[in-house]
């Protein structure tokens, strides 16, 4: 079954997300949990991520050009 939702960025935040922030913001990199599907990755494996979207600036310098 596909379920689709669509979600107004404009919408202001509901109580529960507003307490789901506050508990990630006062969350540590003690608190994550890592196991073998989601192994912790070293700065080396860190610095190997790339961008897979391109940044907004770029999308604006594309078009103007």
């Amino acid at each position: 079954m596909l379920v689709t939702k669509v979600i107004d960025l404009n919408a202001p935040l509901t109580p529960e997300q507003i307490e789901r922030l506050k508990i990630l913001e006062n969350m540590s990199d003690d608190d994550i949990v890592f196991d073998e599907d989601c192994p912790k990755q070293t700065e080396e494996q860190l610095k190997q991520f790339k961008r897979v979207n391109p940044s907004r600036k770029e999308n604006q310098l594309t078009a103007l050009n």
